[in-house]
């Protein structure tokens, strides 16, 4: 009689270590396609959008204000190019075609401003901090960019989204939430605009992805505990 109730207690403690081990791959299988889905949506609307990046020489507040200028004249006068771009592919063919005119551009304003920096333009991948744009936060990470660089470019820098066209719309008439949120919902699915309109910061993006990681593991301790408690 001891024998088979120890048996039976032994066949309990290996049934209970199986269902724990199924529980955890079944856990880490929904977690690993959770999260899938989740970094595909965010490599999918970083690449729907090109950004302007522009380099200051240093930080000092003559470099810093000369930065500025150069910002505000390039988007001047490429405006009427931009903002006609319905698509993608369009910004980058403009962007592409205009370099050496957007580098010349910003040599102009700079000899007005009486320096002797040199500067240089291209369409590059670009690493960029987390960034609002009224209701929208876009997370840090690579995103294709016109980027100029002023002289050394050693000083502060300034960004905006080159499209959709959210630079012309923040500098003419100021950046609020419904223009934000018309124009990325002109390029981005439905999901794609919920992954960046609901993040707030850096360390909380997504914070959709946030809560569920920390409810998925809650749930999955609860179980465990359940398991272990059974032998």
């Amino acid at each position: 009689m001891e024998k088979f109730l120890k048996n039976i207690c032994v066949h309990k403690a290996k049934m209970n270590f199986v269902i724990g081990i199924i529980l955890i791959t079944f856990i880490t299988v929904g977690f690993y396609f959770f999260t899938h889905d989740v970094y595909e949506n965010q490599k999918s609307y970083k690449k729907q959008m090109i950004r302007f990046h522009v380099l200051a020489n240093s930080d000092s507040p003559q470099d810093q204000a000369l930065k500025l200028k150069v910002r505000d004249r390039i988007i001047e006068e490429m405006n009427p190019k931009f903002e006609g771009s319905k698509s993608l592919d369009q910004t980058r063919g403009i962007i592409k075609r205009n370099i050496k005119n957007i580098e010349v551009i910003a040599m102009d304003t700079i000899k007005e401003d009486n320096r002797d920096y040199e500067v240089k333009a291209t369409l590059a991948e670009v690493d960029f901090p987390t960034k609002n744009y009224g209701s929208i936060t876009l997370p840090a990470g690579n995103y294709e960019a016109l980027r100029v660089v002023i002289g050394k470019g050693e000083g502060a820098n300034w960004w905006c989204v080159l499209f959709p066209p959210l630079c012309f719309i923040d500098t003419k008439n100021g950046l609020t939430n419904e223009k934000t949120k018309k124009e990325m919902m002109n390029v981005l699915t439905e999901e794609e605009f919920k992954m960046i309109s609901t993040a707030k910061s850096e360390d909380r993006i997504p914070i959709k992805l946030k809560f569920k990681t920390v409810e998925i593991l809650e749930e999955a301790k609860l179980k465990l505990n359940k398991v272990v408690g059974m032998k």
